[in-house]
């Protein structure tokens, strides 16, 4: 279930936008709410996010144990993070990751997302507010008092969520990562763009029309 592709399904059928090709290149909702808009990015987040949910609440409702109901949230999200359809390259994890904490340990989910609206309120970065919150959930579980599996799930999570943020990491220290809100041009904006060349050639403000002038003014006596 967790690698079912949500993002690339909405993105590629519903609007013709591969979004492996755009923006992070990343198959979450994030990329898929800059790459094709608001309501396929809404579309995608409810699809992970129910991923997890799902996983989580099917292991409880047929009256599984602890064991169990942690390894198929913990399956959803390394199915999403590493599809097996997308040669296990996925999405991030953070909204099946968010879906399975909430069906999990609702207390939890409460005060990480107060961290996770904070965090973006005050620094309008959706990848920083990801970050934190998933270093804070192990804090929140073992205040909560939880069993200990369920601390080492929050370990396992927050390691997974972390590390697929690796290049976020380093875009935040560059000082180039997107904020919340900032715009990049759209996958649709790209394919049309692309079509467009390929019937009348290169425009003037094209990538490739300004690497070919900047080339020809180098060769310039």
């Amino acid at each position: 279930m967790g690698s079912i592709p949500f993002g690339l399904i909405i993105g590629k059928f519903g609007y013709g936008v591969d979004v492996r090709k755009y923006g992070s290149k990343n198959i979450g909702a994030a990329n898929v709410l800059r790459t094709v808009g608001i309501l396929p990015g809404i579309l995608t987040f409810v699809g992970d996010f129910m991923k997890g949910g799902a996983s989580v609440f099917l292991a409880r409702y047929l009256e599984a144990g602890d064991l169990i109901i942690i390894l198929a949230g913990l399956a959803a999200i390394v199915g999403h993070s590493w599809p097996v359809f997308l040669k296990f390259k996925g999405g991030k994890g953070v909204s099946t990751t968010t879906g399975v904490i909430l069906v999990m340990m609702p207390g939890a989910f409460l005060v990480l997302f107060v961290v996770y609206a904070l965090i973006c309120a005050v620094f309008r970065y959706t990848s920083l507010s990801a970050i934190i919150s998933a270093l804070v959930f192990p804090i929140v579980v073992f205040f909560l008092k939880m069993p200990s599996l369920y601390l080492w799930f929050a370990l396992a999570a927050s390691v997974i969520v972390i590390w697929r943020h690796q290049q976020n990491i380093q875009r935040l220290i560059a000082g180039t990562e997107r904020k919340l809100g900032q715009r990049v041009r759209t996958g649709r904006e790209e394919e049309k763009r692309e079509k467009l060349e390929g019937v009348f050639g290169a425009t003037p403000h094209s990538p490739k029309k300004k690497t070919e002038a900047k080339g020809q003014r180098g060769n310039e006596p």
